[in-house]
């Protein structure tokens, strides 16, 4: 193994650390994805109850928990959290300085 590694800082997306187009919306799609995981986890439902809950396929749950999101929309995505009784709200403001383009932010809160 060679001591000759190179770290770079990370931006904070992973997705945009690897240059993918539409780095945000990957990352916003992702931890989207994530919440509606951790809740079906959090309230220890099977894959079928899932499903049921959500109004999809259970092999739909399938590809949401293993992270393979290529076939859900942002928009999908909302929906599922909504149906576990997840509220959103979307926040609009100016770019922050320290980020180089404006994005999406995906963020949990305890309560509103």
């Amino acid at each position: 193994m060679s001591d000759d590694l190179a770290v770079h800082d990370s931006s904070g997306n992973v997705f945009e650390d690897m240059g993918m187009a539409d780095a945000d919306e990957r990352l916003a799609k992702a931890e989207m994805a994530r919440f509606v995981r951790n809740t079906i986890r959090d309230r220890a439902l099977t894959q079928r109850e899932a499903a049921d809950l959500l109004g999809l396929q259970q092999p739909d749950v399938s590809d949401l928990v293993r992270g393979k999101l290529s076939r859900f929309s942002r928009q999908r995505l909302e929906r599922m959290l909504n149906a576990l009784d997840m509220e959103i709200r979307i926040q609009v403001g100016p770019r922050p300085t320290w980020k180089n383009h404006a994005g999406i932010t995906v963020q949990h809160v305890g309560s509103f």
